[in-house]
């Protein structure tokens, strides 16, 4: 299953100004790390988000995110939001931030 290549620029583009950022495919699409610590993930044209879990219902409340249910299990702290919720790079922006204020905070691997 391949990902979205033009989404996966316009993630590198945004964190281009956050420190130690590493790519990696794995789950069949690509995700994006920081300091070792994984922050998202595009599977195939979802963002995968991960958020923590103390802000993953306040993250499903809003529009165009669903539960991540990768392994057929829901997994808290984690998100996909839909492509019509990323659409805008200010929108693409704010989910990232979303996900840099936990996976960005957390000590580096």
């Amino acid at each position: 299953m391949a990902y979205d290549e033009g989404l996966a620029e316009r993630v590198r583009e945004q964190l281009a100004d956050v420190g130690f950022v590493t790519e990696k495919k794995m789950f069949g699409g690509l995700v994006f790390m920081v300091n070792g610590n994984m922050l998202c993930g595009i599977m195939p044209e979802n963002l995968m988000l991960r958020v923590g879990p103390h802000a993953h219902e306040d993250a499903l409340a809003q529009p165009h995110a669903i539960p991540m249910d990768f392994t057929k299990r829901k997994m808290t702290g984690f998100i996909y939001v839909q492509p019509e919720g990323i659409e805008a790079d200010e929108d693409l922006a704010i989910w990232l931030n979303r996900g840099l204020d936990f996976a960005g905070r957390l000590p580096p691997k």
